[in-house]
């Protein structure tokens, strides 16, 4: 079925077995005639579907429907319009919740019995995890910046080390929670509802670290765990400007029957919007998929490249990258790639064989402030959301660089490093960067990977190391596709310390890297062809909501030589925008602080204080939110307090409190 007309169900409730109502969204296509039947597209998020994901939900759903397939967007437990409380992240009660909701789809009389699901970041999360339990009517899945192993490749930890995301998504999360139902769609129970979530709300950052190894918490969800099981296609896209990058390339890998990989020079977002450009036409590409698989149309979209990627070409850092430079190529089929292994010659640079090899060893211990030009883990604007010119950082690592490239050198895949190290304390990490240095200098960070060096051998069983006692390590960079054109040099930058990204271990430790074992293998592009990736014909697809107060962004570093503290700025204020249909306003604030002493470890500290409104005309519903993390030697402090106000008077107040041992962290 095609049709030229739709119409919006604002609101539907879906009743689950416990007597819970979730709250829907639903662009519905217009009968094509008696007993017509339409698929389904199911996201499912707790990110608020009428103030929160709606400019791209507007921009995305009627598109669908105008091609006969509808739309169903549904706010989790707990969220929006939806009734109860969240009781986590990707818990299992949420994806029964999915279930029962797809179950809801197929049994109205609109459903053709065929559902698919998609989302971006948790939705993107939650519809693989959805799909590997199998519930009869899913027939296809399209995954966009997500993880197939939740705790190496989510803001949680990374390879055993603490992501600081972690902590400033778990303020966000606590202040997104907070946030009031509208009394337009909840009706009378609104203040009812939102007392509940306020007293209710997990304590998100107490949760995640009491399971600072590998173990049955992370397992759950991470659908790496049974590749084999997995059963239906997946179309998985990422942007090498996020933090979620890995993820198409795993899972072409581990489940080649049944994914497809879609890789651009994106940050945080919906590929027919974000930037950097080029876009990729999202809409034409979702349909083609879901007319595939949830219509039976044989319009050739199994036989989609195995793996589409755009070769980032010598993008340079700057305030506003707009569009980076670079081209398209396909993989028929994704196999291991052939890598090029570079080490230390005894000029001290990277050569490939034939080489005289280096000897002795180098010290490193970085300034505990290196890292300032890491950049976000997930970037939601290519401003200094992303990472910047790297010799700022490269100023406290070791660096080694190969000589001015004669011929280009593409690589696409995981980069990875191995080497032997001695530590002088039982716990340290280490951070290795891969950069692009072009003629002039300037240094592009293309890839990035963070080991705690106690997580060498097992994420699940980690062990001390013994101080003096060298130990072989493997480190596992991030995926990228990247050409280091001639002229160019590549540059190994290590650093024990990368800060905000990761949070330091407990002692300032020095690590003496033996040079002859330093080996860094580089994935070769190998066999590939040009492609083109449409783009999409709409250069602005977002709808434009009411501005009624501006909004504003910015983030600075602030070193005190005085008293030598280093603070990491973020301040981020949406402005006041109101939706035109619903009259629904919403703003939120937020101001972070992370600050460290070079030297000492244990002086690391952040706060993040975020203001939530939600209004319309006479009436208004605020929340503040302040978090805060700290740390001894043998434990994580954080503590958080929470204040709601309904029309300027304070309605609820709370403090809680946690203190957690570090668990070889």
């Amino acid at each position: 079925m095609t049709s030229k007309t739709f119409h919006v169900i604002e609101n539907e409730w879906i009743p689950l077995k416990d007597g819970t109502r979730l709250a829907a969204r639903i662009w519905m296509p217009d009968d094509a005639g008696p007993g017509a039947t339409v698929p389904a597209v199911l996201e499912f998020l707790p990110y608020r579907k009428r103030n929160g994901t709606a400019p791209r939900d507007e921009s995305t759903y009627p598109v669908f429907a105008a091609a006969g397939i509808a739309g169903v967007r549904v706010d989790i437990r707990g969220s929006g319009e939806s009734e109860g409380v969240i009781d986590g992240e990707y818990t299992p009660r949420e994806l029964s919740d999915a279930v029962e909701v797809i179950e809801w789809i197929t049994a109205q009389p609109w459903s053709n019995g065929s559902v698919g699901m998609m989302g971006i970041s948790w939705g993107g999360f939650n519809c693989l995890q959805v799909a590997a339990l199998k519930p009869p009517a899913l027939k296809a899945v399209i995954s966009i910046a997500s993880t197939v192993d939740r705790y190496n490749d989510d803001i949680h930890y990374k390879n055993g080390t603490h992501l600081s995301a972690q902590f400033s998504w778990a303020a966000t999360m606590s202040a997104y929670q907070s946030r009031s139902p509208d009394p337009e769609i909840a009706g009378e129970r609104w203040r009812d509802m939102w007392l509940e979530r306020l007293e209710q709300e997990p304590f998100f950052m107490e949760e995640w670290l009491a399971h600072q190894r590998r173990d049955a918490f992370w397992e759950h969800g991470s659908i790496c765990e049974d590749f084999d099981g997995f059963p239906v296609p997946a179309l998985v896209i990422a942007g090498w400007a996020d933090g979620y990058r890995n993820t198409p390339l795993k899972a072409v890998a581990g489940m080649p029957d049944k994914a497809k990989a879609l890789v651009g020079p994106w940050v945080h977002k919906y590929p027919h919007f974000a930037y950097p450009k080029p876009r990729a036409d999202f809409h034409a590409e979702a349909i083609a998929w879901w007319r595939r698989w949830l219509c039976g149309e044989e319009n050739g979209a199994e036989q989609v490249p195995q793996v589409r990627a755009y070769i980032l070409d010598g993008p340079r850092p700057a305030r506003w990258r707009e569009a980076d430079p670079g081209y398209w190529i396909a993989k028929d089929a994704w196999q291991e790639p052939e890598a090029i292994t570079l080490a230390l010659g005894a000029s001290g640079r990277l050569e490939g064989s034939p080489r005289a090899t280096a000897s002795g060893t180098a010290a490193l211990r970085s300034p505990l402030d290196t890292g300032i030009a890491a950049g976000e883990f997930f970037t939601l604007k290519p401003d200094s959301e992303m990472a910047g010119d790297q010799r700022l950082d490269d100023a406290g690592s070791l660096t080694f660089d190969s000589e001015a490239l004669g011929e280009e050198c593409v690589i696409l895949g995981q980069p990875v490093l191995k080497l032997r190290l001695t530590s002088d304390a039982p716990l340290a990490n280490l951070a290795a960067r891969l950069v692009d240095v072009h003629p002039d200098g300037t240094a592009t960070r293309v890839c990035y990977g963070v080991l705690n060096l106690a997580h060498r051998n097992s994420n699940a069983e980690p062990q001390v190391l013994k101080p003096g006692a060298p130990v072989d390590v493997e480190l596992v960079l991030d995926a990228c596709g990247y050409r280091f054109a001639p002229g160019h040099r590549i540059r190994l930058s290590l650093s024990s310390a990368y800060w905000p990204t990761m949070l330091p271990p407990p002692y300032d430790a020095t690590l003496d890297i033996d040079l002859s074992s330093v080996e860094l293998a580089l994935p070769l592009l190998g066999d590939h062809r040009r492609i083109d990736v449409p783009e999409p014909a709409n250069p602005d697809p977002l709808p434009r909501y009411e501005t009624l107060e501006k909004g504003s962004s910015a983030r600075t570093v602030e070193r005190d030589l005085e008293n030598g503290v280093t603070r990491y700025r973020v301040s981020e204020d949406t402005g006041l925008n109101r939706h035109p249909g619903n009259g629904l306003g919403a703003r939120d604030i937020v101001e972070q602080v992370w600050s460290i002493s070079p030297g000492d470890p244990l002086s690391m500290t952040a706060e993040i204080m975020s203001i939530c409104i939600t209004a319309r005309e006479g009436w208004e519903a605020r929340t503040r939110s302040t978090m805060k993390l700290s740390c001894t030697e043998t434990e994580w402090i954080v503590s958080e307090r929470m204040e709601a106000f309904h029309d300027g008077r304070g309605v609820f107040e709370r403090e809680r409190s946690a203190r957690i041992p570090r668990d070889h962290m």
